[in-house]
C-alpha cells in the first residue's frame, strides 16, 4: 500500500496569501521526503502560455501532436484543451533496446498510427535532461516525412542538456532534481498528483 504524508512546515502568517499556504507543504512518499516546487495553477498557467505560442506558430494551419507516453499524458491532456487550432494527436512509447533505455538506443515508436508525411508534427514530452532519447525521436519522425518537427516540453534541465537540438516551447526551466507529480513518477506511483514536487536531498 501507498502513503502519502502531507506535512506543513513554517505555516504562513495573516499577512501572506494562501499561495505561500501551498508552496509551504512537503509530502513524504514512501521513504523519501518532497518539497513542492510548483503548484498547481503556476503548472495550468504556463500550460496556457505554450499553447498561446503554439495556436501563434500555426494559425490557420494543421497540427499532428505527438504525445510520449507515459510521463507526458497529463501535460498533453491540458494542453490539448488550450489548443485552437486543427489538430490530432497520437500518443506513443519509445521501445528501447534491452538495458539500454536510459541510453537513447531507441528501436521504435509504438502506437503512431497517423501517417505524418508532410505533415507539421509538435512532440509534446513530459521533461528533456540530457536529450539523447528525444534526439533519436526526432530523427525517426523526420525519416517518416514530416514537412516539420517541434518540441513541447513541460520540464527542461538545462543543466543537464547534452545535445543540439532547439526545444521550441518550455513551461519550465528546472535545476537538476528528482521530481514526482503532474506525470513524473516514483516507482510508477505519484503521476497522479496535481502539483509537481522536488526531492529534499
Amino acid at each position: 500500500m501507498v502513503f502519502i504524508t502531507l506535512i506543513n512546515f513554517a505555516p504562513c502568517n495573516e499577512a501572506q496569501n494562501a499561495r505561500c499556504q501551498n508552496m509551504d507543504k512537503e509530502i513524504i512518499v514512501k521513504d523519501k521526503k518532497f518539497r513542492l516546487r510548483i503548484d498547481a495553477d503556476e503548472i495550468q498557467k504556463n500550460v496556457k502560455r505554450v499553447a498561446d505560442e503554439i495556436n501563434r506558430d500555426y494559425k490557420g494551419g494543421d497540427i499532428r501532436f505527438v504525445g510520449i507516453l507515459n510521463g507526458a499524458f497529463m501535460f498533453a491532456a491540458d494542453l490539448m484543451k488550450n489548443i485552437t487550432v486543427d489538430c490530432n494527436i497520437d500518443f506513443v512509447k519509445v521501445s528501447s533496446y534491452s538495458g539500454t533505455s536510459t541510453t537513447g538506443n531507441v528501436k521504435e515508436l509504438i502506437g503512431l498510427n497517423s501517417d505524418i508525411a508532410g505533415k507539421d508534427v509538435v512532440i509534446v514530452e513530459d521533461i528533456v535532461e540530457t536529450g539523447t532519447t528525444m534526439s533519436k525521436v526526432l530523427e525517426m519522425l523526420r525519416n517518416l516525412g514530416a514537412r516539420s518537427v517541434k518540441i513541447a516540453v513541460l520540464v527542461f534541465k538545462p543543466e543537464s542538456f547534452k545535445d543540439e537540438f532547439n526545444i521550441d516551447y518550455i513551461g519550465f526551466r528546472l535545476p537538476k532534481s528528482f521530481i514526482i507529480g503532474y506525470g513524473f513518477d516514483y516507482d510508477g506511483y505519484y503521476r497522479n498528483l496535481p502539483a509537481i514536487y522536488s526531492l529534499v536531498e
